[in-house]
């Protein structure tokens, strides 16, 4: 498969992702603030801290390493070994969510059962969850190297709007269910999302006529299942070894990623019912950036590790995928950057009003409007890591994996020092100023390594971080007009004035899109022909 033909892919894939995200966060922001009328902020912070942490970080911890592993390129790729590899997740998973419900029930502190009752069933099925997920996994991985973009679509949304929709239910006629409420949607969420994954695969490997069960590595769905052989090794341990690799980096990137929550939770820096808010406050926050960044991060993702060959220079590579890859990058770079750029210019004028329709005065007073300040800023950080990262992790070598990873080490361990030393200081701000240090630190190290790659290259992706001296201005002069606008017309003056404060900063909005159509022409016309509906071109300017 040629690098551009990838590329059309990956770029379809992320396209479906963004709309799926939007979906997504849609529900979840919707659901929210319908939850924020009929429980208690202390119960969504156990849910929303407490317990997704346990199920996320088993979830993490159990596939991460195994995803990024055998999705690389590989010159010879033995499916059989490969889905034998994955098989190993559940075994994996089990440990963790024992291991870590154990240390949820026994060693943290335990919420009052008048306030959040039946914590302790909460934690056992959001562990057992993540085991019922990991059952999938060897499909998730066989559809995403494929690219059965339609499959993820169909397959998340349902589960996600099924689960929204029992939750719901279940608040509205037993609220007084208190945990138990999550704990049935979770395992039912899970369940479903594993049900798409298995119905589709047997249907398709049972029809005669489909042309894509020509292109798969299997012919029956048996062949998905652990496979013991003695004329070959039961895993291939190139891909073991890389996988070992990714473990112990994935698991420093969890911490990184996850980490205020981890203080939160083990440090008791804060009540249930604060984290409550920080955690709604995190979710909106992040809202746009996980809308667009995430679902880009993880499909370019594959389209590097397709394009790029792990162990060898730019220069000793095919010189057409290096320049498909380094013009993508360069794309990419300059879009993230523009993103997040006018998210935080726009949000920092717009945060209060933001948390005010949401929540009411439980959100958009107190530390409310400084947090979701905060992470505006945040988001631009967020935008940049994700892209340097992505290209970062596809083209390195092992060896080079293994060294990334005491960085990793040394960002984990100072990031949970500075996080809880500035929480102390100045509450939960704290949080995401530790997160804004360890992630410039993070695309530095990032920065480099594109460098050191395209240095004996024509190739210079790191373009991409440049921006014209007009569109900058643009944004400087909207960051100005909308803080004045929010000073005299926001927040307490009454819908009339808040409705002039939204009018200006659409009018804003507007000058500063139209500017970067203007002046970022080969841009524009990288996301018609490649993130849009239209094929991939032969010529890519």
């Amino acid at each position: 498969m040629g690098s551009r033909e990838v590329l059309g892919q990956a770029a379809r894939l992320a396209s479906s992702g963004l709309l799926l995200q939007v979906l997504f966060r849609l529900i979840t922001f919707v659901l929210n603030a319908f939850i924020l009328r009929f429980l208690s902020k202390e119960i969504v912070g156990v849910v929303n801290v407490r317990l997704t942490l346990l199920y996320s970080t088993t979830i993490f911890l159990a596939r991460e390493a195994f995803r990024r592993a055998c999705l690389s390129r590989g010159t010879q790729q033995d499916w059989s070994q490969t889905l034998n590899l994955l098989w190993l997740t559940i075994p994996l998973g089990v440990f963790w969510s024992l291991f870590l419900g154990w240390i949820w029930l026994h060693l943290l502190e335990v919420p009052d059962p008048n306030v959040v009752p039946h914590y302790g069933t909460g934690v056992v099925l959001f562990g057992l969850s993540a085991v019922v997920e990991l059952l999938g996994e060897p499909f998730w991985v066989l559809a995403q190297a494929h690219m059965f973009i339609k499959l993820k679509v169909i397959a998340e949304s349902l589960s996600v709007i099924l689960r929204s929709i029992l939750t719901a239910l279940l608040v509205i006629w037993l609220p007084h269910w208190g945990l138990h409420i999550f704990s049935v949607a979770q395992i039912f969420y899970t369940t479903v999302l594993v049900l798409c994954y298995v119905i589709y695969f047997t249907n398709l490997l049972s029809s005669p006529e489909s042309t894509k069960q020509q292109t798969l590595p299997v012919s029956r769905i048996t062949d998905l299942l652990p496979n013991i052989t003695r004329s070959r090794a039961f895993v291939n341990w190139q891909e073991a070894k890389l996988t070992w690799s990714f473990f112990k980096q994935s698991f420093l990137k969890q911490i990184l990623t996850e980490g205020e929550r981890y203080v939160m939770t083990f440090l008791n820096v804060l009540n249930f019912g604060d984290q409550g808010v920080y955690d709604i406050v995190n979710n909106l926050g992040s809202l746009v950036a996980r809308l667009i960044f995430q679902p880009i991060e993880e499909s370019f993702y594959i389209f590097f590790a397709k394009v790029v060959e792990r162990e060898k220079d730019a220069i000793l590579q095919k010189q057409e995928d290096v320049a498909v890859a380094a013009t993508v990058l360069e794309f990419l770079l300059k879009l993230a950057l523009l993103t997040g750029l006018t998210i935080t210019v726009f949000g920092f004028a717009y945060s209060q009003l933001a948390l005010d329709i949401y929540g009411g005065a439980m959100l958009s007073s107190g530390t409310g409007p400084i947090l979701l300040r905060c992470y505006c800023v945040y988001v631009l950080l967020l935008a940049i890591n994700g892209v340097t990262e992505c290209f970062t992790f596809a083209a390195m070598s092992k060896e080079e994996v293994d060294r990334y990873n005491f960085t990793m080490l040394a960002l984990s361990s100072s990031f949970l020092v500075l996080s809880y030393l500035l929480t102390r200081w100045c509450g939960s701000v704290g949080f995401i100023l530790a997160n804004c240090f360890n992630m410039s630190i993070r695309i530095t190290q990032s920065l480099r390594f594109i460098h050191r790659y395209y240095q004996k290259s024509p190739h210079r992706p790191l373009a991409g971080l440049r921006v014209s001296p007009v569109l900058l201005g643009v944004f400087s002069l909207s960051a100005v007009i909308t803080s004045i606008s929010e000073v005299f017309l926001c927040c307490e003056q009454g819908w009339p004035a808040r409705l002039t404060h939204i009018v200006v900063g659409a009018f804003c909005l507007g000058v500063t899109l139209g500017t970067a159509f203007l002046t970022e022409t080969k841009l524009i016309h990288f996301l018609r022909t490649q993130l849009g509906v239209s094929r991939v071109t032969d010529k890519m300017t």
